[in-house]
């Protein structure tokens, strides 16, 4: 073989083989497993893990709620008059953050069961932070909101579509809509993939159990 090509397929080769590194030790650092726990401020012990999956029955029996809490990419995107949001915003609560879409079916369908969950139990303690990816202007999301009757409800937005994006990079997030509760620290504690009765009664245990109630 020629001295040349074997030298360019010898520098592929090694490209190939630092991207993979990378992209490892991206994994490790996000998880805790390398590089220091990013993990280790996770407010939310085993107990409350056990709690949620208990809970996770009937109309939200498709919660699943990971082995130990999860951090969480960094994800930003913006209020309904554009100023900017980032997750960090709302430390010192459990977070229940939904991604949704107008042209999201049943995204559409389980909105007034959201809007009826924050109405029950949004305070100090717990927010629901829904997330609208409907591409364009506010004026979508905020006229469905209106459409429902939503009261409790806030409008968020993300445009560019990247939450989801970073969200898929972690193996989160493969549809709309995708749910994941946070604990007090923002870190993962339960994940659902596709929508739930959020005013059922089930529901509302099961974010008692995120609590800690």
């Amino acid at each position: 073989m020629p001295e040349p090509v074997r030298s360019r397929r010898s520098i592929v080769r090694a490209a190939l083989i630092a991207a993979v590194i990378t992209l490892a030790l991206s994994a490790l650092a996000l998880y805790g497993i390398g590089g220091g726990d990013k993990t280790a401020g996770c407010a939310a012990g085993p107990e409350t893990l056990k709690a949620i999956s208990a809970a996770a029955v009937g109309e939200v029996a498709g919660i699943v709620a990971p082995a130990a809490p999860r951090a969480v990419p960094a994800l930003a995107f913006k209020d309904g008059e554009g100023r900017d949001v980032s997750l960090e915003q709302f430390r010192g609560k459990v977070v229940l953050l939904n991604l949704w879409a107008t042209w999201c079916a049943p995204c559409r369908k389980e909105m007034p069961a959201l809007d009826r969950l924050e109405a029950a139990k949004g305070g100090a303690d717990f927010a629901v932070i829904p997330v609208s990816l409907d591409l364009g202007s506010v004026d979508k999301p905020r006229a469905f909101l209106k459409e429902i009757g939503a009261e409790r409800l806030p409008l968020y937005v993300d445009t560019s579509g990247k939450s989801l994006q970073a969200l898929k990079s972690v193996g989160r997030g493969t549809g709309l809509p995708t749910t994941l509760i946070l604990d007090k620290a923002g870190c993962e504690i339960a994940y659902l993939p596709g929508p739930a009765e959020w005013a059922s009664e089930e529901a509302m245990k099961l974010v008692d159990a995120a609590l800690g109630k």
